[in-house]
């Protein structure tokens, strides 16, 4: 009997020792990926900023020949042509200011910057948002609801091949007019119902309607962080956070009570 005793109790804690190895093996292979996340987290945000930094200095080259083109027709007195070329400058200024105001600093901040990214990657993104100043939902929750749903619009847009590859406008990246534009990414932030409302959708080379729970599971590493991130700040306000798939087309919505 003793000695069954005592085979039970090896038996058990054997047991007991490999399920706290596994816990630690786990811990130890979840903590690895959510540093790998942190890591590629702080590259894109480094990127982001090298984005910004490289149209800056473009918008300041263009700027600089506009004014000596301009000098140059004051001098010759081309009043006609000097007029014609400050429409002209209007124009191309007001389809490259890529500036979102909604209310909100970060949110302006976030929301530019992967707007000038998904334009430089030739993707076109129509965006209208605007947000109340006193919001339940802190700034730095918003911005990664927010960035998590654009870097994955983009990833997704950046597997089409796209037709136009190459035709951009030199200083901001955006695609050329004239062209056929199979990329694109609609971002809509407003008030619904007392509700802050968030939508964003994008096009994908999915040919198929697939479940939501199936796209969310296929989704590792880096974008699975994303989206496992984006539902926990939901619930922690109390929101919702509805995903739509249909052939070519991918959608979120995200209500978060005000």
């Amino acid at each position: 009997m003793n000695n069954l005793i005592m085979l039970i109790l090896s038996f058990v804690g054997v047991a007991i020792i490999s399920v706290l190895l596994t816990v630690l093996i786990l811990k130890k292979r979840y903590e690895r990926r959510l540093e790998n996340f942190q890591d590629s987290v702080l590259k894109k945000q480094r990127d982001e900023v090298q984005n910004i930094y490289q149209t800056m200095r473009a918008w300041r080259h263009d700027y600089h020949n506009h004014i000596q083109s301009i000098k140059a027709m004051i001098a010759m007195q081309k009043s006609e042509e000097l007029d014609k070329y400050l429409d002209t400058l209007e124009a191309d200024l007001d389809s490259i200011d890529i500036a979102i105001r909604t209310g909100n600093v970060g949110l302006d901040a976030i929301l530019s910057s992967k707007v000038s990214i998904a334009r430089r990657n030739n993707i076109e993104v129509n965006c209208t948002a605007k947000v109340p100043l006193d919001m339940k939902i802190s700034d730095v929750h918003l911005c990664a609801i927010v960035g998590n749903l654009l870097d994955n619009a983009i990833e997704a847009c950046e597997k089409i091949k796209c037709c136009n590859s190459g035709a951009q406008n030199a200083g901001t990246g955006a695609p050329m007019p004239g062209k056929e534009k199979q990329r694109f990414i609609r971002v809509y932030i407003g008030l619904f119902k007392q509700q802050l409302y968030i939508s964003v959708s994008n096009s994908t080379v999915e040919k198929r309607r697939r479940k939501i729970s199936e796209l969310v599971t296929s989704k590792i590493g880096e974008h699975g962080f994303g989206l496992r991130r984006i539902d926990k700040i939901a619930d922690k306000y109390g929101g919702y956070v509805n995903r739509k798939n249909e052939p070519g087309i991918f959608a979120t919505e995200v209500l978060l009570p005000l």
